[in-house]
């Protein structure tokens, strides 16, 4: 079926920032044709997944994330292929020789004892770099999917030294291939920091803003700036990236993390040469850590940016339709899948729109607006339950469940007592 996009070509300007600001006398109305998976046709009873996010039209809000699924054309076809609303490239930088990983680079956590073989994935670590392919071949390979895909969401993720010639240059050459997006790196937890790129600028505030500023001066497609959760309160560099021009914000990337040690050999995983060094965690173990970062932001963004068109992605976790409605349900406009396509192939995207419909159904939601940031409404602060309980047991007139005070724990009932307390 058709739709219509509003989607000007790569260099006009967005709604919002520096380049957001400026009319678009350039935007034109063209028609789409979407076959990816989960579009709809808006048809009564039946759930529509397509979402617009900073003018860009996607036929549903899975987007691939940064990382080895977006590496190179041949992934990134099959991942339109297979029906992803958006890829996200791997990160570049001008000069990828300076890149270069080590293998292994990848260790599993599994539930049960540490070691065990049998046991589900639940924690997947990663002391990869970004990409080490040299940027012209990148560049060319981006070029080539617009042409192939030109009505599908291609996002070049990026990061530079601490340098505004590199970094605009960058920009340039990228926007040059007719990306639609570009997603700022701010927030590689390992490698990249000793040589002040990725988290190193993610969590210093100061620094963050002052290369925002470069890239917001030169960018003419949207960007996203993605957040590292390796930070006290992430709502702070995201203030700051979006007041700094960025159209939107990306939460999160890995969890700084050490996965184990080997109780035979007693080396750290993974193990290269007899050594190993801290890297990012992601998989289902991260996915509340994610929502409670997207949370924050989300909370924030709702207060200080309600009356623009900044937005969400949400990243850490995702398997399920269930676990994306989350992320929704907290604002996100979008939701991020990397490691999940690492675990299960890019075919996951059909069991996630089919998930997430199946959700919508549930509730009788007929889009993703329909109930994005519903949930958000019901955060508030350890002190606000305290009240709201107490104004409950009065209400109910002593009516109670679980214990009031710590008082009344037995010994004897102490599971049974544990369990009256809790909401799931």
């Amino acid at each position: 079926m058709a739709t219509l996009s509003l989607r000007g070509p790569a260099g006009s300007s967005s709604s919002l920032g520096p380049r957001r600001a400026a009319a678009r006398p350039d935007l034109r109305l063209r028609r789409v044709r979407i076959t990816a998976a989960g579009a709809g046709d808006g048809a009564a009873g039946e759930p529509d997944l397509r979402v617009r996010v900073n003018g860009l039209e996607m036929p549903n809000p899975f987007v691939i994330g940064s990382g080895p699924p977006g590496t190179n054309y041949t992934v990134m076809k099959r991942a339109f292929d297979e029906g992803w609303g958006a890829v996200i490239a791997k990160t570049v930088s001008l000069d990828a020789a300076k890149v270069v990983n080590v293998t292994p680079r990848y260790a599993r956590l599994r539930a049960g004892s540490n070691g065990t073989a049998k046991g589900p994935i639940i924690g997947w670590e990663n002391i990869e770099l970004i990409s080490d392919r040299p940027l012209e071949t990148m560049l060319n390979e981006f070029k080539q999917l617009k042409e192939e895909y030109p009505d599908r969401v291609l996002i070049a993720s990026i990061m530079e030294e601490y340098n505004k010639d590199a970094w605009q240059e960058l920009i340039e050459r990228v926007e040059a291939t007719g990306v639609d997006a570009l997603e700022i790196n701010f927030s590689c937890p390992h490698g990249m920091p000793e040589r002040k790129m990725g988290a190193a600028v993610g969590q210093d505030c100061m620094l963050l803003e002052e290369v925002c500023g470069w890239i917001n001066e030169k960018a003419t497609v949207p960007v996203w700036a993605k957040m590292t959760p390796n930070i006290t309160d992430i709502s702070q560099p995201a203030r700051v990236a979006l007041k700094s021009g960025c159209e939107g914000v990306s939460a999160i990337n890995t969890i700084m993390s050490v996965m184990g040690i080997d109780l035979n050999t007693l080396r750290p995983e993974p193990c290269v040469e007899g050594y190993s060094t801290p890297g990012g965690y992601s998989a289902r173990a991260v996915h509340p850590i994610a929502l409670g970062k997207v949370m924050q932001v989300a909370k924030m963004m709702k207060m200080e940016f309600g009356n623009t068109d900044c937005s969400l992605s949400g990243i850490g976790g995702v398997e399920t339709g269930g676990d994306a409605a989350e992320f929704i349900l907290l604002g996100a406009n979008t939701v991020q899948v990397c490691t999940g396509v690492m675990m299960h192939g890019y075919g996951l995207v059909n069991k996630l729109c089919a998930e997430l419909k199946d959700f919508m159904r549930k509730h009788n939601f007929s889009s993703i607006e329909d109930f994005r940031g519903v949930s958000l409404q019901y955060f508030t602060t350890h002190t606000d339950l305290v009240k709201r309980q107490q104004q409950a047991i009065r209400q109910r007139k002593a009516v109670r469940k679980g214990l009031q005070s710590d008082k009344e724990w037995t010994g004897d009932g102490f599971v049974k007592e544990s369990e009256s307390m809790v909401s799931n």
